[in-house]
């Protein structure tokens, strides 16, 4: 950081880079070092969380050479900002209520945040080691209707550097279509720090994609999912996920409620047995 600051202090004195991209460059820089400085100031987390936290700024060293368009660097901060209010709740332990655990060991807890609302949390062990995992949910992203009848389509709208994309995704109905179809358009933020990997995101605007007739757009909150080895088990892979969803219309607490904490407990399952197919499948091959 003490070098990218030089080469800028340095590159002022010529006119040709005294620019409003310099600029914007140089605030972005700023940005990145405030959102470390408030992710470290705040609760004391897991160590998980803190092994993110502490490994690097958030904006990073991506965007010490590279310059976005107001636009794009408005996404980039969003994504971030959504990682670190996701996994600040996530680190404090306090106030989670069990909603539901299955015999396989899978657990949905839940609490109410303040300016948030309810959130879900999702504790499960996958028999894969986190690559795998890694590949499906962010690499194959878009295959996801395949495989989890709760979506009927995830489409790549934009992709902004490495870590950040746009995207839409269309959710099927539920509760017996007593939830109607509703579709999210949400920034993406991937961080993965050595042997863990963080997939946050929340809802943003994207004139590209307006509301669609017939369809209603509701809204995720800050969500993430976390995953790294099982310790001491590193062929298995611990994911917890965040999940905070403004469903919009009128439905009653009890049915959102209902259809959040069952549409966790369905993804593990869906994602176990995508797992195992494509495992299967490579085995044959």
């Amino acid at each position: 950081m003490l070098l990218a600051t030089f080469k800028l202090c340095a590159g002022s004195s010529y006119r040709h880079v005294r620019n409003m991209k310099g600029l914007r460059h140089q605030a972005v820089l700023a940005i990145g070092q405030e959102l470390n400085w408030r992710a470290l100031g705040g609760p004391t987390p897991g160590a998980w969380i803190n092994q993110v936290r502490r490994r690097g700024s958030l904006l990073g060293s991506q965007l010490e050479d590279t310059l976005y368009s107001d636009q794009e660097l408005a996404y980039i901060q969003q994504g971030e900002e959504a990682m670190q209010r996701a996994l600040g709740i996530l680190s404090n332990q306090e106030g989670w209520k069990r909603e539901s655990q299955q015999a396989n060991g899978d657990e949905v807890l839940s609490k109410v945040v303040p300016d948030v609302g309810k959130v879900f949390r999702l504790e499960v062990v996958v028999d894969q080691p986190m690559e795998r995992l890694y590949e499906e949910l962010v690499e194959r992203m878009e295959t996801m209707g395949e495989w989890n009848p709760n979506v009927k389509e995830i489409k790549i709208l934009q992709k902004i550097g490495k870590d950040t994309v746009i995207t839409h995704e269309l959710a099927a109905e539920a509760a017996g279509n007593l939830v109607g179809p509703r579709d999210f358009v949400s920034v993406r933020c991937t961080k993965r720090r050595g042997s863990m990997c963080v997939l946050a995101g929340m809802a943003t605007r994207f004139e590209e994609m307006p509301e669609q007739k017939g369809v209603i757009r509701a809204e995720h909150g800050p969500t993430c999912m976390v995953l790294h080895p099982l310790a001491g088990s590193p062929s298995k892979t611990k994911l917890t996920w965040l999940l905070s969803i403004d469903l919009k219309g009128w439905l009653p607490k009890t049915i959102i409620n209902q259809v959040l904490s069952q549409t966790q407990v369905d993804f593990a399952n869906h994602l176990r047995k995508r797992l195992e197919s494509s495992s299967a499948l490579e085995a044959r091959c």
